[in-house]
């Protein structure tokens, strides 16, 4: 079977894990990987007050191509993957990664290279404003 890219998206919307998860499911698979990055109250040491992500146009575009390399290398059965943009709070979802496959190793694997590609290349970037009233741009060139 052929590996197949359910759902990508880059938007405003609230992120629903399960969604993922429920878009990856197959009678092929047995397994199913689930991943959510969320928005903690701390980075470097630092207390986190706020952040808002920022996407280039481009983005969607980018995180489907993403998704299909990783699908198309890794033998998954299913990939779904979405990054929210906008003003997000401490505890809100900022990226779901879900993968389906054959075995747990596959899917595993798929899963954590997706989610480490979507860090390296998806063009998003991120204003973190700190308890102190400072800030600081991650991910900007």
């Amino acid at each position: 079977m052929l590996a197949r890219v359910v759902l990508t998206g880059v938007g405003e919307s609230v992120l629903d894990v399960a969604a993922h998860e429920r878009a990856v499911a197959s009678a092929h698979a047995g397994a199913v990987v689930t991943f959510a990055g969320v928005v903690r109250d701390h980075d470097g040491g630092r207390s986190v007050a706020a952040l808002t992500y920022e996407a280039h146009p481009d983005a969607d575009r980018v995180l489907g191509e993403i998704a299909a390399r990783v699908a198309a290398r890794s033998g998954a059965v299913r990939v779904a993957v979405s990054h929210r943009v906008g003003d997000l709070a401490i505890g809100d979802v900022a990226l779901v990664a879900a993968v389906s496959s054959a075995h747990r190793a596959q899917a595993f694997a798929a899963c954590g290279d997706l989610v480490e590609e979507v860090k390296a290349a998806l063009p998003v970037w991120k204003r973190q404003v700190f308890a102190d009233g400072t800030h600081e741009w991650v991910g900007a060139l």
